[in-house]
Parts: C-alpha cells; sequence; structure tokens
C-alpha cells in the first residue's frame, strides 16, 4: 500500500467557550471525515450537534488502550480519514492526542493540523507584557512534585505560562506566595465565555482577590507569571 492510499489524521482545535471559535475548516474537515475520535461523545456531540454535523464519535482520551489506538490506526490505514478533537482547545496540548500522532507518524500516515482555539495562545494575545519568550508548562502535578514545580515557575527568568483547575488554585497562588511574592500574575478564567475575566497584579493582590471574592473561583484558569 502506498502512503497517498491512506487516510489522513487531522488534529482539530475545537472551541474553549464559545461555540463560535472554530474555523470554517474545522466544521468542513468535521462534516468530511469518517470518524472524529474525541475525549467525551457527549460534549463533542454537542459541538456537532450544533452544526448540524452527523459524523460518527468515539472516545479517546489519556486512559484510551492500546487496542483501541491501535483499531483507529487501522482505520487510518484502511483509508479512513480521522479527526481528533479534545472537550475544548486544540488537541496535543495538554492532553494525549500526542500519543495517537505518534503512532500515525510512525505508520507513515499524514498528519495535518486545523489550527483554532487556544487557552495558552488567547491568554498571550491580551498579556500586554513581552511574550516573545516564554516556557509553558501545562498543568502543575497534584500532588508528588508540586512544589518543585512551583519552585521551577519562580526561578524562571522569561514568563511561565500554566493551567490550573479552579480546585486547587487557592494553594496554587500560596506556593507562589511562599517560594517569590514578588513575582507578578496575569491569570485568565473562563476565556472566551460569559464570565470570562483576567486579573492582573502581584501575587499576594491575586491570592486576596480570590480570597475575597471565592464565587470567582469557577471554570478553568491559564496563568502567567513574571
Amino acid at each position: 500500500m502506498q502512503e497517498n492510499e491512506f487516510g489522513r489524521l487531522y488534529i482539530v482545535a475545537t472551541p474553549i467557550g464559545n461555540l463560535e471559535d472554530i474555523t470554517l475548516r474545522a466544521l468542513r474537515i468535521l462534516k468530511e471525515v469518517d470518524l472524529v475520535a474525541c475525549e467525551d461523545t457527549r460534549v463533542t456531540r454537542k459541538l456537532l450537534n450544533h452544526y448540524n454535523i452527523d459524523t460518527q464519535a468515539i472516545v479517546y482520551h489519556q486512559h484510551t488502550k492500546d487496542d483501541k489506538i491501535k483499531k483507529i490506526i487501522d482505520q487510518l490505514l484502511d483509508g479512513k480519514n480521522v479527526a481528533v478533537v479534545t472537550d475544548a482547545g486544540t488537541p496535543g496540548v495538554s492532553d494525549p492526542g500526542n500519543i495517537l500522532v505518534a503512532e500515525a507518524i510512525e505508520n507513515k500516515i499524514v498528519v495535518l493540523p486545523i489550527p483554532g482555539a487556544s487557552a495558552l495562545a488567547s491568554i498571550i494575545s491580551v498579556a500586554g507584557i513581552d511574550m516573545q519568550q516564554f516556557t509553558f508548562l501545562g498543568f502543575p502535578p497534584h500532588k508528588k512534585g508540586r512544589e518543585t514545580f512551583f519552585k521551577k515557575v519562580v526561578a524562571c527568568d522569561i514568563p511561565v505560562v500554566y493551567y490550573e483547575s479552579p480546585h486547587r488554585v487557592i494553594k496554587n497562588l500560596e506556593m507562589l506566595q511562599k517560594f517569590e511574592a514578588s513575582k507578578k500574575i496575569i491569570m485568565g478564567r473562563e476565556i472566551t465565555k460569559m464570565f470570562e475575566q483576567v486579573v492582573r497584579g502581584s501575587v499576594e493582590d491575586i491570592l486576596q482577590y480570590f480570597v475575597e471574592n471565592p464565587g470567582k473561583i469557577k471554570g478553568e484558569f491559564v496563568v502567567v507569571v513574571f
């Protein structure tokens, strides 16, 4: 079988909140492919239904077993086109999209990016500071290695960007204050959604703000420390 007889694997960015934040190309690809591999079919089906797309969706996430990944690869080798999406944002950024991509590359399957929404790119665009160089660290560890993570953050001499859940954001800020209270923060939450907010200030200022406004601790956070 020649390479051009294989199907193509499309890595498709989906909205991180506002359903309008999806490209025309992404919608076309989602309609044309034979299969959509997603983290949660219920979440992805809402997006597909919103745009009247009836393509079959199957589950693919960080706990997907090797045999299921092999089945997706086999379909690509049989000439089927597959789109990979996450619940929100660009696959491969803090999710397991890279595992399937690596397998596709190993099998000489063409992998194509369909760019779009990303919390990382969104916060950088409104940071208002020099972001020509930065370090992205994904999500901090939940337990083991958490102190090491934040020591690395405060020791960095260029801006550091990472994600955090609402359940750990206060502990996150307390850890930053413990290691380097003089650092400044840009923190976005609910980016592109109805209650979107970006707050800026010192570690102490931001910590105090969220302690005094616990109702604001909702949604996923994206943080810039500099």
